[in-house]
């Protein structure tokens, strides 16, 4: 026997409307048990006594070579300097480490006291657990006070070789159909690895990898017209095919032995079709200097003393050489409000043949667009002095000088470690 379907609507009815009644139940009783349960109490406020007496309230940050950054809800971050503060208290754990630990040794691991601290008279006092007293340390030789886990990370700690890299990647194309087929493609990629991975430490070692590319392919497809009258042949015209290709890639190893200067050993390998050099090849070492370095510019001047071997494309007229010179070089980085400017600038004697010499300028300015991307442009511009200048019956003289203008999107590559 079939059942009524007004029964049948409202059996469902009544036991759609019991489980949302147990719904309902559950959730008051689950937010009851919440309410019933202890609020944690905030910590209380960090509390910055300036030397003209004023108060501030907020959150410690941390500390960079007698410089203090504090957080108050009102003002914002606020850098101050230890002769500007009279008296702090802080109620959170840092890490505090004093101009009197040595942290150029990777293999020494570094101890540093941490707790909660204040300052008064110009003296830290740092409340460690694991102390029976308090240590004092001069405000004037506290040399950074951060997150103890961020400092223990940074002194103590190395990444591996695949961590750490920071740099940018670009890329740019061009496609053209028609009478002639077109394609052109710039690429590069620039990575760093420094060690420490903070700015506020001395640099230890730094690696260095780069590659460039340019390549362009123009396609002119066969063809045939008429031959002149009185003949009714064809002349047939072959297929056209142009090619450029300048290709670099280099790495570089800096181990410094002060705050400003290194040494280095560095690689690099050349290609550049336009000037039918098949490959050049640089292996060298020698010294590095940091001239100018703030948190808007770095200055790199480095000179190295190096094995180079040319080897031209068959065919073209090119002498292929073995070389004993030296590359002299510029590295400049300005980072602007709304574009940051990278310039090289590299001279390459050759000793035991001094025509053979070669040098490059490297430019680039990138604006930011959105996040990490942003839009770059560029110029590379290289001299080779020795390229084959006769030419054979199938190419033409090659110049000694290439100049390239690159347009494109930049993906800033950043490191999580």
């Amino acid at each position: 026997m079939s059942t009524h379907p007004a029964r049948t609507f409202f059996r469902w009815f009544f036991r759609c409307v019991r489980f949302a009644s147990l719904i309902a139940v559950a959730s008051a009783v689950e937010i009851c048990a919440a309410q019933s349960k202890p609020a944690t109490p905030n910590p209380a406020p960090d509390v910055l006594i300036l030397s003209n007496g004023d108060t501030l309230h907020g959150k410690f940050v941390s500390e960079t070579g007698g410089k203090v950054t504090f957080h108050s809800d009102p003002l914002g971050d606020v850098t101050l300097a230890w002769d500007k503060i009279k008296e702090l208290h802080v109620s959170g754990k840092f890490g505090v480490l004093s101009q009197t630990v040595a942290t150029g040794k990777k293999k020494q691991t570094v101890q540093f006291p941490t707790g909660t601290f204040d300052v008064e008279a110009n003296t830290l006092t740092v409340h460690t657990e694991s102390a029976a007293t308090p240590e004092l340390v001069s405000v004037a030789k506290a040399q950074y006070i951060m997150d103890s886990t961020a400092l223990d990370k940074a002194i103590n700690h190395e990444p591996g070789f695949f961590q750490a890299w920071n740099g940018a990647a670009t890329a740019g194309a061009t496609i053209v159909s028609a009478t002639e087929n077109q394609f052109t493609f710039n690429g590069a990629v620039t990575l760093v690895r420094t060690v420490p991975t903070v700015n506020w430490l001395a640099t230890r070692n730094r690696t260095i990898f780069g590659f460039n590319e340019a390549y362009g392919k123009i396609t002119q497809p066969a063809y045939k017209y008429p031959a002149t009258y009185p003949s009714t042949g064809f002349i047939q015209v072959p297929a056209v095919t142009t090619k450029s290709s300048i290709l670099h890639v280099g790495a570089e190893r800096d181990q410094y032995f002060s705050p400003r200067v290194y040494a280095l050993g560095l690689v690099a390998f050349d290609h550049s079709y336009s000037q039918d050099l098949q490959l050049q090849q640089i292996y060298g070492g020698g010294i590095g200097w940091t001239a100018r370095k703030t948190p808007k510019s770095e200055l790199d001047l480095k000179g190295t003393a190096q094995f180079e071997e040319q080897t031209f494309i068959p065919g073209t007229g090119g002498i292929n050489l073995s070389l004993i010179g030296s590359t002299f070089a510029a590295n400049y980085v300005l980072h602007l409000k709304l574009a940051t400017y990278t310039q090289s600038l590299a001279y390459i004697p050759a000793y035991n043949h001094p025509k053979a010499y070669s040098a490059a300028e490297v430019d680039s300015l990138a604006f930011p667009l959105y996040k990490n991307f942003s839009f770059s442009v560029g110029t590379l511009d290289s001299y080779l002095a020795n390229v084959p200048f006769i030419g054979t019956a199938s190419t033409s003289p090659s110049k000694p000088n290439s100049f390239q203008f690159t347009m494109g999107l930049t993906y800033a590559i950043k490191s999580k470690y």
